[in-house]
């Protein structure tokens, strides 16, 4: 199977242009952090959250959708997503100058739902993942809108490497970065930049206990789903792998570790306490690696931590985040 080189990589990031944001990147320093991970370690954070829609999803729907000719945009599109991949798809539409009917489960974050409304897409709400798969290839049949996937496929990981592009370059000499994976776009594209800019850096994906795809793929040698998405990160929920992207995480991803939701909700806590940064659980993942099964095997490294999102409203926020301040 054929992956993205540099070349195609930049030229992907150059057609993007100001439509996607070059997201900082800021060195984490502080008490806080010295007392999870040990003053010896370096952790350098890519704070995707900044960018447009509130999340890296943009990157992704904008490269499948720039590369549709003039009647496919017209036919408008379609995409299935707990939130922030809808947010993005509707984004693009607009940017477009096309439609977008979107499909997500009732479970939905209402915030994620109101914005995917508000750049204009329609919203179909069912009753799980599972039922959004099906409804969306329904509505490609019906209405011939065109399909964005929110984490499969050559153009979308394409996309996603971007960000490990900038990250790469901004960051230099990292020893390991750490990604979350939840279909596997997101760190399949990072992963292939990385492992390309800067191949001696180790690439660590996570995936929360109760949305362990990725695991049960790369112990099967092949695809594997999952019966129920049992975790609050829902942007992390994705019920099964598909090939392309388990290829190219296979491929380029050195190792996998896995996270509790508990371990999420203090990270989210300590992100909001020692950065200001109120994420949601899925950006707070590969923290929360680092910060706990991570901490011992990469104390004293140099380490690239992506926070990847935050769409979440106040009160699912404060209800979810655990404060790491004593008292």
């Amino acid at each position: 199977m054929d992956y993205p080189n540099l070349e195609q990589i930049r030229a992907a990031r150059e057609r993007l242009g100001d439509l996607v944001r070059e997201t900082p990147v800021w060195q984490w320093q502080g008490p806080d952090l010295d007392a999870v991970v040990g003053d010896d370690t370096t952790v350098m954070l890519k704070l995707e959250l900044f960018q447009h829609t509130g999340s890296f999803k943009p990157r992704g729907a904008l490269t499948v959708m720039l590369d549709l000719d003039a009647d496919d945009l017209s036919r408008g599109v379609t995409a299935v997503s707990a939130g922030n991949h809808a947010i993005a798809v509707a984004f693009a539409a607009h940017l477009l100058g096309t439609t977008a009917k979107v499909v997500m489960p009732k479970t939905a974050n209402p915030v994620r739902v109101a914005r995917s409304r508000a750049y204009g897409a329609q919203v179909e709400l069912v009753d799980n993942v599972q039922e959004a798969f099906a409804r969306v290839q329904q509505i490609q049949e019906e209405e011939g809108r065109i399909f964005v996937h929110p984490f499969e496929g050559p153009l979308t990981t394409l996309g996603t490497a971007t960000v490990g592009l900038e990250f790469a370059t901004q960051a230099p000499d990292l020893d390991a970065v750490i990604i979350p994976i939840g279909g596997g776009g997101l760190c399949a594209g990072m992963a292939c930049a990385f492992k390309q800019i800067q191949p001696g850096c180790r690439v660590i994906g996570v995936e929360p206990v109760g949305a362990d795809s990725m695991h049960r793929s790369f112990a099967a040698g092949a695809p594997q789903g999952i019966d129920k998405v049992r975790t609050i990160a829902d942007s992390l929920g994705a019920p099964y792998a598909l090939p392309y992207s388990f290829d190219m995480c296979r491929t380029f991803v050195d190792d996998l570790v896995l996270i509790d939701d508990h371990a999420m909700q203090r990270t989210m806590g300590l992100l909001f306490d020692a950065m200001k940064l109120a994420v949601e659980p899925a950006g707070a993942a590969a923290t929360a690696a680092l910060c706990g099964p991570l901490r011992k095997e990469l104390a004293g490294k140099r380490v690239g931590v992506i926070v990847c999102g935050a769409n979440i409203d106040l009160a699912t926020f404060a209800q979810q985040a655990v404060s790491s301040l004593p008292g």
